[in-house]
């Protein structure tokens, strides 16, 4: 890693669609900053996922929420993650996982990325109260009118809201 000091990597990236960011992301967000000197929120896309928010609508989101976590920084970023990590220099990939289905997935393309790129993964298992969410389900329960304020911060929530509203699709009360 050329990304250390005393074996202490400096730099890390927790990379992900955030689409929208949940209260399970920033607790992700916030417990990376509180183990890495600096980490870099890399907000990318999924190609198969249609987007309810726009990249730079969930950069500035993410930046909103993380305002006050000084070592945070929030990026776009096209491409493959680990060619986003090697180009600032970043020496660990942080993953949050909720079961047994994403670390299956995530170990493999942790594997990879140690093998291929030389980057390392750190793996920190969610709060209990976040395993069962996600952001595809967050948007489903919220398309179909379903309140969502409680998985989500209220500012992510009131944007939910906006955005329906815009669609011309129920939002929930």
């Amino acid at each position: 890693m050329s990304d250390q000091t005393a074996g202490k990597p400096l730099t890390a990236v927790f990379s992900g669609v955030f689409d929208p960011v949940t209260d399970g992301h920033l607790d992700i967000i916030r417990r990376g900053a509180a183990i890495f000197s600096k980490l870099i929120v890399a907000v990318g896309t999924n190609p198969e996922k249609a987007e309810l928010f726009s990249k730079s609508e969930r950069v500035e989101l993410i930046r909103e929420l993380v305002r006050d976590i000084p070592n945070v920084e929030v990026r776009a970023y096209e491409g493959l993650t680990i060619d986003f990590v090697r180009s600032i220099g970043g020496g660990v990939i942080v993953k949050g996982i909720r079961d047994t289905v994403d670390l299956r997935y995530e170990l493999q393309q942790a594997n990879t990325n140690r093998l291929a790129g030389g980057v390392e993964t750190l793996f920190l298992l969610t709060g209990d109260q976040y395993a069962l969410t996600s952001s595809t389900l967050i948007k489903q329960v919220a398309t179909m009118g379903g309140d969502v304020s409680s998985l989500v911060p209220p500012l992510v929530d009131q944007r939910i809201r906006q955005k329906l509203r815009g669609q011309g699709r129920p939002e929930g009360e």
